[in-house]
């Protein structure tokens, strides 16, 4: 009898506890803050779009404006620059860098707790993906090519491709990886939750996408770009998603880089300003609404293979229980280039012999309403869509979330609601509180950090209570582009344009030398940061609070301000590059920020 009795309240206890939640967490690459129909686009995304309206939209989630230190942050909940994911001259950073050892990713929290854990698509963070907790993997290490699997791996072992790969796209290979998992997991380990994390590569450049799809956009943006984002900020409007102005189009502002030779490569049609679409040649016209419906194709086919994988939660009836959460790792990017295997001018645009970049025009557009893009750490690089959707946990669906957000809070969000402790000095914060109100405050402030670009220049910055506030450390110094940018032909006209002083304040601010010490900006009523509030009496104690808030953070994480400046690797003026015998990033020439105080060795929180 005793026996049975036990067998009896081990079954119903195991009735009463509550189910530990799934999570998928899926991240597109380079999309803009615009680029969903939730958002504001003329894309169709059906599927994200009904998420959106049965879950939850977030207005001010912001990461770092780049790849590869957005991704650590996601995984790991800590800041990138203190685990060796930017950046850092002397310190091994950006992409060769590696974490330190407490800095675990979310898998190998989420194994204690019995989740499964998979990843499908992108990797670009340091080391192997198994040893961090995954069971399965697919890693698309191939980034210049959407048509072809060479060079990537599947569970850490290289992937054999077949002689013939006609059907394959890395974007439908990216959910068959992930429906393979799922199915697998429902068929051998239906009584354990999973966590899947799935990072597409789209609408990362070359843009690749299937010619039916393509077909749907091709002659949409032939209106250009000032017409698409007025379009866009209009319904924007209608949503209640934002509050504030359209930016300006900043003609003057080009790619990050500047590539001449890819200019001379992809032809006539290309151009590397955001020009009034007037100006255009039919042919310039053309080429960018083909360039623009290229990427709206990429977005709308990874939104259809979305539709796939929630179809496969509905079948195995894991959706009412699934967390799934979408987001972006940067804006839209201004980038041209062309890499790999180059382009062929006479190919079909989009297909695998192109390699093809939206370039600053539509990437403005694709950030409506925000200014600049991806690398830049202005709301268009650093603010992008956050959508969540858990039928179980999310008590006002279809509300916008407006609360301030940072990447860095996915992790321990995932972690509470899968009930696993997060480590005690995890610098993100959980989201758990605003999916019970969107109108919830989680944390107070978001930390942002620029070093070197080619130059010195040290500068931190904290967006917090409606304010941008910013500490140039070496304010003697400009910030102008990188130094190929310098040497491009537009950078030129630029500098003869301010000598013959036809520049507005906005526009010759690369030139600002001395920059301020500090620099307050109310984000709501100056959007684009044009008046500098920092000397303003009525601003004052908003001032000395957020520069309190910078100096706790500067002490939790162990930042400092380098006694001995990095020498510049190239003439700022010239761009060229710096004398022979002259030190630069990488060498004792330098030192690095934090690197005093052994920043990397500090594991601190910060304050939130």
């Amino acid at each position: 009898m005793r026996p049975l009795f036990l067998l009896l309240c081990a079954t119903l206890t195991a009735l009463a506890a509550p189910q530990r939640p799934n999570v998928v967490l899926i991240l597109a690459d380079d999309l803009g803050y615009s680029d969903l129909g939730c958002y504001g686009s003329e894309i169709a995304t059906p599927n994200l779009d009904a998420l959106a309206q049965q879950g939850l939209r977030f207005t001010q989630f912001y990461n770092t404006a780049r790849c590869w230190p957005s991704r650590s942050a996601l995984l790991s909940g800590y800041y990138a620059q203190q685990i060796h994911r930017d950046a850092l001259p002397g310190l091994g950073g950006g992409g060769q860098g590696v974490r330190p050892s407490w800095a675990r990713l979310l898998p190998e929290f989420l194994r204690t707790a019995g989740y499964r854990n998979y990843h499908s698509g992108k990797w670009h963070i340091d080391g192997k993906i198994l040893p961090t907790g995954f069971d399965r993997s697919l890693n698309m290490q191939n980034q210049g090519n959407f048509f072809t699997a060479r060079g990537n791996s599947i569970d850490d072992q290289p992937v054999k491709v077949p002689a013939d790969e006609k059907g394959y796209y890395a974007t439908t290979a990216t959910t068959d990886h992930t429906l393979d998992c799922l199915k697998d997991h429902a068929a051998n380990h239906k009584d354990a939750p999973f966590f899947h994390y799935v990072a597409y590569i789209a609408p990362h450049f070359p843009l690749h996408a299937l010619p039916e799809d393509i077909a749907k956009y091709r002659d949409k943006y032939l209106d250009g770009w000032e017409a698409m984002r007025a379009a866009r900020f209009a319904r924007q409007q209608a949503m209640g998603l934002t509050k504030t102005t359209l930016s300006p189009l900043e003609r003057e502002v080009g790619p990050p880089y500047a590539f001449p030779e890819a200019m001379k490569k992809l032809g006539a049609g290309e151009v590397n300003r955001p020009l009034p679409w007037a100006e255009l040649t039919d042919e310039q016209r053309r080429f960018q609404a083909t360039k623009m419906a290229i990427h709206a194709a990429m977005v709308d086919r990874m939104d259809q293979e979305i539709g796939r994988i929630i179809a496969q939660l509905k079948a195995m009836g894991a959706y009412e229980n699934t967390v799934i959460l979408f987001a972006s790792d940067n804006g839209a990017s201004a980038e041209i280039m062309v890499r790999d295997g180059g382009h062929d001018t006479q190919a079909e645009m989009g297909s695998a012999a192109t390699y093809l970049c939206l370039g600053p025009g539509f990437s403005n557009a694709a950030n409506t309403p925000h200014r600049r893009h991806k690398t830049w750490v202005h709301e268009g690089g650093i603010s992008t869509p956050l959508v969540a959707h858990w039928p179980a946990g999310i008590a006002r669906p279809g509300i916008p979330a407006t609360g301030l957000v940072s990447a860095i809070d996915l992790a321990p969000s995932i972690l509470e609601v899968a009930g696993v402790p997060a480590a005690p000095t995890m610098q993100g914060v959980s989201l758990r509180p605003m999916l019970r109100d969107p109108a919830a405050t989680v944390r107070r402030a978001a930390f942002s950090e620029h070093n070197w670009h080619d130059y010195e220049a040290h500068g931190r910055a904290v967006r917090a209570e409606g304010y941008l506030y910013i500490r140039n450390h070496r304010p003697g110094q400009p910030w102008q582009g990188p130094a190929d940018s310098v040497r491009s032909p537009s950078h030129q006209a630029l500098r003869q344009a301010r000598e013959a002083r036809e520049l507005t304040p906005a526009q010759a601010d690369v030139f600002l030398a001395p920059r301020p010490a500090e620099e307050l900006y109310q984000t709501a009523e100056d959007p684009h940061q044009l008046r500098n509030l920092a000397g303003d009496p009525a601003h004052a104690a908003a001032r000395a609070r957020l520069a309190r808030l910078l100096a706790e953070w500067t002490t939790a994480t162990g930042d400092t301000v380098p006694a001995q400046l990095t020498p510049d690797l190239f003439d700022r003026d010239t761009g060229a590059a710096a004398a022979k015998g002259k030190k630069g990033r990488g060498n004792s020439g330098g030192t690095p920020a934090g690197a005093e105080r052994q920043a990397d060795r500090i594991n601190a929180p910060g304050p939130r």
